[in-house]
């Protein structure tokens, strides 16, 4: 009874269906959404990937940040005579 699971005109008739269903004017915004959820998982896809790839030593691939001790005293006074020329420029 089914030699073929799917024939052309079912495929019209589906399209009508969506067509009517959603109307003309939400079907561009329904693919453009499609579209880019697509990329994002295809991106987070990738990006597991490379996760997985990368060597389990327990290593940080990053350098770490700086704890509070690494921070010296002119380090804070660069950041606020930064600051302070700044605010005085914008007056």
């Amino acid at each position: 009874m089914l030699r073929n699971g799917l024939e052309p005109w079912h495929l019209i008739v589906v399209a009508i269906l969506v067509i009517l269903l959603f109307g003309s004017k939400k079907l561009p915004d329904a693919a453009r959404g499609l579209g880019k959820s697509m990329r994002i998982l295809k991106s987070e896809a990738k990006a597991m990937k490379t996760d997985d790839a990368t060597p389990a030593s327990g290593a940080p691939t990053s350098s770490p940040a700086p704890t509070p001790e690494a921070i010296t005293p002119t380090d804070v006074v660069t950041v606020n005579e930064a600051a302070q020329e700044k605010a005085t420029t914008a007056k």
